[in-house]
């Protein structure tokens, strides 16, 4: 069932992207019932509505978090091959302020020593602060080598 750990705003928008016209004809049908009918059963008519629009959805809120989850695991794997094809162009840079920042013709890092995370950034966008781990460790670690040789 729904779980509040995955009421993120991306599965958010990603239900309400997949479903619009389904909310859309709730809503209509839920403002002539309240307009045409004036007692109570008007209210029940109104959760019957609400109610069949949460079933009728094919994919609850978790569902679509785990597609959000695969679909960044995919793009952090594509822009990991990225840092492999261009190692070889990776500029390592102290920085005064004690952080480094490593740069390739497309990708952008940087980060402090030893807190374990990076800032990633794509043509000067952000794409968030990943783990420094596995071949992205790898990567700063040939690329700090290679800055001091």
């Amino acid at each position: 069932m729904w779980s509040p750990d995955s009421w993120t705003a991306d599965a958010w928008s990603q239900y309400l992207a997949s479903n619009w016209y389904i909310i859309a004809a709730a809503i209509l049908v839920i403002i002539i019932v309240i307009k045409a009918v004036k007692t109570v059963l008007k209210w029940l008519l109104v959760a019957v509505v609400v109610i069949g629009l949460v079933l009728y959805s094919g994919y609850n809120l978790d569902d679509l978090a785990q597609i959000k989850d695969q679909a960044t695991l995919a793009y952090k794997d594509q822009l990991i091959k990225t840092m492999a094809g261009e190692a070889a162009d990776a500029k390592y840079q102290d920085n005064p302020d004690g952080s480094y920042t490593i740069k390739t013709p497309s990708l952008e890092l940087s980060g402090f020593p030893n807190t374990g995370e990076i800032q990633v950034k794509l043509g000067g966008v952000s794409i968030g602060t990943w783990k420094l781990e596995g071949e992205v460790r790898d990567f700063v670690i040939a690329a700090r080598n290679a800055a001091r040789q």
